[in-house]
């Protein structure tokens, strides 16, 4: 029978959310000012601004907290690369499947699928580092 989560779990957990939620965000704000700058969009369009950070917000937060329980107390590195690979390509392969025209937006679909891994590897850089200072403890 399982042990229930408690409370002492969840707000690591919370912590490891939160730590996630700002680092893929920031690393995503860096990247879509560098793509707006590459295919002549405007970034800041409002709604479209608010909608993509609040995705970017959720993102990095589940990422963050499945990450804690993947890796545990573990030490393997293809763990943590395999989490971090996981979330990417999930993410940056839905433009792919919405795209209508997949071969001549490839360019832009595959820089889009470089930059989640990007987002989700500085996400997992932030944790490890906070994990090592023991600022967040790993899900025991």
């Amino acid at each position: 029978m399982e042990q229930p989560v408690s409370a002492l779990e969840r707000i690591e957990s919370l912590k490891a959310g939160s730590l996630g939620a700002i680092a893929f965000t920031l690393t995503y704000l860096i990247t879509m000012v560098i793509n707006s700058s590459l295919w002549g969009q405007d970034p800041l369009e409002i709604v479209s601004f608010g909608l993509k950070i609040a995705i970017a917000l959720v993102s990095g937060f589940l990422f963050a907290v499945t990450y804690r329980y993947v890796i545990r107390r573990d030490r393997n590195s293809h763990l943590k690369d395999g989490a971090v690979l996981a979330f990417g390509l999930v993410r940056g392969l839905v433009p792919v499947e919405l795209s209508a025209n997949f071969i001549e937006n490839l360019a832009q679909l595959s820089l889009l699928g470089f930059e989640s891994i990007v987002c989700f590897s500085i996400a997992r850089f932030s944790l490890d580092w906070a994990f090592h200072r023991l600022w967040i403890k790993p899900f025991s």
